[in-house]
């Protein structure tokens, strides 16, 4: 699977973190998702998405509102077994742009589009590399 190629590092908040803390620390770290844990359990995950849709849009203040108010609860999540053409599908289905990765109720990483068509992009590069190879008769 993906968290092979990418490392399972993934960035945690809890539920009672504020959403203005939370987006500063989704800045500092560069994501676009922070995955909500309360007590080493998964319990929802905060999205950029969430920002604009359920905080901005409806006015709240991101200093006192607790991210469990407006996250996303109980996130479809994916084991570390799933192969990519899973994990795509059940991106499609959906709709999801980040999936925590979940072995025996233990969070194991995070699994995002970008990671997808990170791998996507390589797999077409090789692809076009050995065709190139074997066109010009030194494939292996």
């Amino acid at each position: 699977m993906i968290l092979a190629d990418k490392g399972s590092a993934v960035y945690t908040i809890r539920p009672e973190t504020t959403v203005f803390e939370a987006v500063e620390e989704m800045n500092r770290k560069r994501v676009g998702s922070m995955v909500v844990l309360n007590h080493q359990n998964l319990v929802g995950i905060f999205t950029e998405r969430d920002v604009l849709t359920r905080v901005i849009a409806k006015e709240l203040d991101s200093k006192t509102t607790p991210v469990s108010y407006v996250m996303t609860k109980n996130p479809i999540t994916l084991g570390p077994d799933a192969t990519i053409e899973q994990t795509m599908e059940t991106i499609r289905i959906h709709r999801a742009r980040h999936l925590p990765i979940i072995k025996h109720g233990r969070l194991m990483g995070l699994v995002s589009i970008g990671d997808i068509v990170r791998w996507a992009s390589r797999m077409h590069k090789v692809e076009a590399d050995n065709l190139k190879a074997y066109i010009a008769g030194s494939y292996v």
